[in-house]
C-alpha cells in the first residue's frame, strides 16, 4: 500500500513537473505584446521564406504544415493554417522578394527585417553608404551550397580545388575529372543572386571577384534557382549550385529535379551534420538583418534578439535549418 502510495505521488510530481515545462515552453516561444497589428513587416531570399513563415506562426499562435506550393511547379511552402489569420497578413507583413530584393528594401525603409542566405554584396554596401545607412547582420543559422550535376554524369565528388578551376576556365572537360569526354558547360546565377554572392565568396575567394562573370553568355546565367534545375535535366555536361536548405526543402519535385544529384566536396556530401560541424567545405551563415537605426524599444529589435535565444534557435532549427 505504502509503495503504490510513493508512486502515485511520484507520478503526479512527474505530471506537475511536465505539465511547468510545458508552459515554460510555451512561454519561451513568446514576445510579449506581439500581435497581428503590431508584427513587423519581414522580407528576405527565396530560400528563408518558410523560417519567416514559422516564426509568425509560432508567435502567433497559428497553425502550419508543407504542402506543394498551389500554383503548382513542385515547389513546396510551409503553409499557415487557422480560420483566425487575417486576410492579406502574410502579403503585407511576410514577404519573399529574393536576397537582393529584400536587402534593398531594408536600405530604403520599406521593411523592418531581413532573413536572407547572404550579407551585403560590395554592390548594396555602396548603394546603402550613398544614403547614409547602415546595417546590423547578425548570424542566425547555418547553410551551405551544394553543387549538382546531372544524374547521368559519372562524376561524383570533386575537390574544392577542381570546383575552382572549373568556374575559373582552368579544367573545360569533364575528361580531365575522371568522366566522359563532354566540354563542362559552368552555370552561374544573375548578379547579387543569394547562392551566387555565396559562390563568390565562400568558393571562389573574394579576391576573384571582381572579373569572375566575365565571359559568361546569357544562356549559361541563371535567373532563378528552381531553373537550375530544368537547365541541368537538359545539359547533360553542365554543374551548377544551390543552397542546401532550398534543394532539400523546397525545390523537392520540381521540373527536372528528379533527374539531378548532389556531389561531394573533398569526398563530403553536405547534411545535417557535416553543416552543423562544418567539415563539408561551403557551409555559409544565414542572416537576420535589421537597420542600425532601428528604435531597441520596437518590437522588430525585439524579434531580432529573440531570434538569438534558445527559443528562436528551437524554431530556427524545426524549420530545416541548423542554428548558429
Amino acid at each position: 500500500m505504502k509503495k503504490q502510495y510513493l508512486f502515485g505521488v511520484f507520478l503526479a510530481l512527474l505530471t506537475i513537473g511536465l505539465v511547468c515545462c510545458n508552459k515554460e515552453d510555451d512561454r519561451l516561444l513568446e514576445i510579449n505584446e506581439i500581435t497581428v497589428d503590431n508584427y513587423p513587416r519581414i522580407d528576405g531570399s527565396s530560400s528563408t521564406e518558410p523560417l519567416n513563415t514559422l516564426i509568425a506562426c509560432k508567435l502567433l499562435g497559428w497553425g502550419y504544415e508543407w504542402r506543394p506550393y498551389t500554383h503548382g511547379n513542385g515547389i513546396w511552402r510551409l503553409e499557415p493554417i487557422g480560420e483566425e489569420i487575417p486576410d492579406n497578413f502574410f502579403e503585407e507583413r511576410i514577404k519573399s522578394s529574393q536576397t537582393h530584393n529584400a536587402i534593398i528594401n531594408l536600405i530604403d525603409n520599406r521593411t523592418d527585417m531581413i532573413i536572407s542566405a547572404r550579407k551585403m554584396s560590395a554592390d548594396e554596401k555602396t548603394y546603402a553608404d550613398n544614403l547614409g545607412v547602415s546595417l546590423i547582420e547578425t548570424p542566425i543559422a547555418l547553410d551551405a551550397l551544394d553543387f549538382l550535376v546531372n544524374k547521368q554524369n559519372t562524376i561524383n565528388s570533386l575537390t574544392v580545388k577542381q570546383v575552382q578551376d572549373i568556374y575559373g576556365g582552368n579544367i573545360t572537360n569533364w575528361n580531365k575529372l575522371g568522366g566522359d569526354n563532354e566540354t563542362i558547360k559552368p552555370f552561374i546565377r544573375n548578379p547579387n543572386s543569394g547562392s551566387q554572392e555565396m559562390m563568390k565568396e565562400i568558393v571562389m575567394g573574394n579576391a576573384e571577384m571582381p572579373d569572375w562573370e566575365v565571359g559568361y553568355t546569357d544562356d549559361e546565367v541563371i535567373s532563378t534557382m528552381a531553373s537550375v534545375y530544368s537547365e541541368l535535366s537538359v545539359f547533360q555536361n553542365g554543374i551548377c549550385f544551390s543552397p542546401h536548405y532550398y534543394k532539400e526543402y523546397i525545390i523537392r519535385e520540381a521540373v527536372g529535379a528528379g533527374n539531378i544529384k548532389t556531389i561531394a566536396i573533398d569526398g563530403i556530401s553536405p547534411d545535417e551534420n557535416s553543416i552543423k560541424n562544418k567539415t563539408y567545405p561551403f557551409v555559409a551563415n544565414v542572416y537576420v538583418s535589421i537597420r542600425s537605426d532601428m528604435n531597441h524599444n520596437s518590437m522588430t529589435y525585439k524579434l531580432y534578439e529573440w531570434l538569438q535565444t534558445e527559443a528562436g534557435k528551437r524554431v530556427i532549427s524545426e524549420s530545416g535549418y541548423v542554428p548558429n
